[in-house]
């Protein structure tokens, strides 16, 4: 399989637009295409940027085309949790300070187009969470064993239903436990008294974890996906779950977004490929180009910078 897997757009359709075409596609009645390729895209279609409604747009129209796979990523399933009504009052998501800021982009550019987004939230149950084909494997944030193993069991061809969205927002549930690792990813909590700010300005005292690697024996600054200031260099406590399943080097290749990288795309191994590198805040919009080598290599990188404008 020809593909091209793309990282978190968060509403830059400039930058998509521009790293479509590096890649060769042609917009053609309003549909991008290649002649011998397509796009996975890994989630994350919303919030943050200038230009949602036409991301949402493009990703749709190669979907539903055929030129596309588009997976679910966490902002759309917030998305989906902020709007549903919760039994007893409120919402699966809380219309908090802290959420509404987050989602503030988007519903300003819906503004006045309301059914229009309520057409769009309904597509997001379409968007499976994982994806695997022969030689590849795609998720949002984490692809874990064991929590992609259960919602193969209880998803609908990987998807979301309405009926399974307020059990999936119930914490505790194993339903919660599974979507929680693939579109979030898997965390472990600091020592008492550290904590840091996210680029958010939001203080956390869980730090995202290099789900790829044996944690036994690495210290917090070392199993940190990104660096973070202060982290202590002092081995993680690592119990149950967390010690036996990590993504090893012999797995199929597994390419996902969420981390917020910086700087020049690079593997994290021959068989993990992070493609979010950050271009909701200034970083680069970023493809891999995958012909379904064994081993993945650098130079399949694309990536275009912020667009002028």
């Amino acid at each position: 399989m020809k593909i091209d897997l793309i990282g978190d757009v968060h509403g830059h359709a400039a930058e998509l637009r521009a790293l479509l075409e590096k890649l060769g596609y042609e917009e053609r009645d309003g549909v991008f295409a290649h002649a011998e390729r397509r796009v996975l895209f890994v989630g994350d279609y919303i919030d943050r940027g200038p230009a949602i409604r036409e991301v949402l747009r493009i990703v749709r129209a190669m979907t539903e085309a055929g030129q596309a796979i588009a997976l679910m990523g966490n902002h759309e399933y917030n998305a989906l949790c902020f709007r549903a009504e919760k039994a007893g009052g409120g919402h699966l998501r809380e219309h908090s300070v802290k959420n509404i800021e987050q989602h503030k982009r988007t519903l300003e550019q819906f503004q006045g187009r309301e059914d229009e987004y309520d057409a769009y939230l309904d597509w997001f149950f379409t968007l499976p969470l994982f994806y695997e084909a022969e030689g590849f494997r795609a998720v949002h944030a984490c692809w874990d064993e064991a929590s992609i193993g259960y919602l193969r069991g209880v998803l609908e061809d990987g998807r979301l239903t309405e009926g399974l969205l307020a059990e999936s927002a119930r914490e505790g549930s194993a339903l919660f436990d599974a979507v929680e690792v693939v579109l979030k990813g898997k965390e472990v909590a600091l020592p008492a008294g550290v904590s840091y700010l996210d680029t958010g300005g939001h203080r956390r005292r869980m730090m995202r974890m290099k789900w790829w690697e044996d944690p036994v024996g690495m210290t917090y600054r070392a199993l940190s996906v990104v660096p973070i200031p202060g982290l202590p260099d002092v081995p993680v406590p690592v119990v149950g779950d967390v010690a036996r399943h990590f993504y090893g080097p012999n797995e199929k290749a597994v390419f996902f977004g969420h981390y917020w990288l910086t700087g020049e795309p690079a593997l994290h191994r021959e068989n993990v490929c992070c493609l979010d590198y950050n271009v909701a805040h200034g970083g680069s919009l970023v493809a891999y180009r995958f012909d379904g080598e064994a081993r993945l290599a650098g130079r399949n990188f694309v990536r275009v910078g912020v667009v002028a404008g």
